[in-house]
């Protein structure tokens, strides 16, 4: 079992669980959690046992945002003056640490286009899943939108926070925001800095689903469980690198991009056995290569 600081780690049923852990401060965000919750996606990503990532917070609040103590200290260092090149919410931290390549040679290499304190999330060959308990603020929303995909309880709160902070969109949110919202309901969450809930979040595509807070976490592991048993993790591995490497690309590209894929697909592993294992009615046994 790992042990990281700020974070609990499991393994379950080829799902690996990371619970961001400071329930008392509804998980806000400390320098101590980012390295925790790097290093733990890393050890997931290597962990052959391991299929799918779904980080979660514990108690009743996802992440809260940056820890306000943090906060306070900044403000103080800094006198209200111009600090560009210092991070919000941490020392900051080199693109080349946190963006390691990771595609396993599967699927176009996407780490170098996705860098900063949450790029490892896009480039990792694994699907990451947000299962957002409670609320979901500033940087702890941030990380969220750094996955591949987010559930919601209904009544989850959340809130962009940074205007009401004297803060700005960080850590490439400004991009990542408008292409899941759309640019009016990015810019709606950016100025107001408004509270909403899960079920909103789910209308506005912030999240793909909420679920009554009562079957959540089932609802939310049924899925997970559902792509680390009945599907190529192969497969999951270049779609995600496709997917992410596309959104900087032209359609030619893309087209040319998945057609090399698809040929490399059917001299794999997963491909014979999708076949065989729909032929002989049976479950599928994966293997990733």
């Amino acid at each position: 079992m790992h042990q990281y600081p700020d974070i609990l780690y499991a393994v379950e049923q080829r799902i690996a669980i990371i619970t961001l852990n400071r329930p008392d401060q509804l998980n806000a965000w400390t320098p101590a959690m980012q390295e925790s919750v790097r290093q733990a996606v890393n050890a997931a990503v290597a962990d052959t046992a391991v299929r799918v990532i779904v980080i979660t917070g514990a108690g009743r609040g996802f992440c809260a945002g940056a820890d306000m103590g943090n906060l306070q200290r900044l403000s103080a260092a800094h006198g209200g003056q111009d600090n560009t090149s210092q991070d919000t919410t941490s020392q900051n931290s080199s693109a080349s640490s946190e963006s390691e390549p990771r595609s396993g040679g599967l699927g176009p290499e996407v780490s170098a286009d996705y860098v900063g304190r949450f790029g490892y999330l896009l480039a990792a060959p694994k699907p990451v899943i947000a299962a957002i308990n409670g609320p979901c603020a500033g940087i702890g929303l941030v990380l969220a939108l750094h996955c591949d995909l987010r559930f919601a309880a209904a009544d989850a709160k959340f809130t962009t926070a940074f205007a009401q902070r004297g803060l700005v969109a960080e850590h490439g949110i400004s991009w990542l925001l408008p292409r899941i919202t759309g640019v009016a309901h990015a810019l709606d969450l950016l100025f107001s800095a408004r509270k909403f809930q899960g079920e909103e979040a789910a209308r506005l595509n912030l999240v793909n689903r909420s679920f009554a807070p009562a079957q959540f976490w089932s609802s939310v592991m049924e899925y997970a469980t559902q792509l680390a048993q009945h599907v190529s993790p192969r497969s999951h591995a270049v779609m995600k690198a496709q997917v992410w490497r596309a959104l900087l690309q032209d359609f030619n590209d893309a087209v040319r991009i998945g057609d090399e894929e698809m040929h490399h697909s059917f001299a794999s592993e997963d491909f014979k056995e999708g076949v065989a294992h729909f032929l002989e009615r049976r479950a599928a046994r994966f293997t990733g290569r």
